[in-house]
């Protein structure tokens, strides 16, 4: 398991002041409780004390402390930021860090195994877990009660139930 999350990428600076705007790869509303990222470049990670978070369309400003000029935070753009897993966000039953999820082994419920899960599509609705198969194609599973039947995220494997018509042969 990862011992850090990734919530988002610095998109661009935002005014004069330091500011950033992020790309959030989580929930927007978990940027309010976060008080401390750790900013990923090539030569080092930098632990950053966020001060001030507003939201602007789909984008989170974030201003941090000890960062007061444009020039001092415009060459982080496009870097990655991430928040310590103990400082994630608590998770409820049957919830999961994507982090956790992805190369899981999927195995249907008769036994068969599936693919690797390499990638989740959050639609509004519900989660779509996407299964890269041995045959080269892509297998869509909607996250939800009826077709996941068993995670476990130790064991790095997850079992399915497939509605009809999810797997054509």
């Amino acid at each position: 398991m990862e011992d850090r999350l990734r919530i988002g990428v610095i998109a661009s600076t935002h005014g004069i002041r330091g500011e950033v705007k992020v790309f959030p790869t989580t929930d927007t509303a978990r940027f309010k409780k976060i008080k401390q990222v750790i900013l990923s470049t090539e030569k080092e990670d930098r632990a950053l004390e966020v001060e001030e978070v507003k939201f602007f369309k789909k984008l989170v400003i974030l201003k941090f402390k000890g960062i007061d000029d444009i020039n001092e935070i415009e060459q982080y753009k496009g870097k990655e930021l991430y928040v310590a897993r103990e400082n994630a966000q608590r998770l409820r039953k049957n919830e999961y860090y994507i982090a956790d999820l992805l190369g899981m082994e999927v195995i249907e419920d008769t036994g068969r195994r599936l693919g690797i899960l390499k990638d989740v599509l959050e639609t509004g609705a519900n989660d779509v877990y996407v299964v890269a198969m041995e045959n080269q194609r892509e297998l869509l599973i909607p996250a939800i009660q009826q077709c996941i039947i068993q995670v476990d995220v130790e064991a790095g494997s997850m079992e399915v139930h497939l509605l009809e018509g999810l797997l054509e042969e």
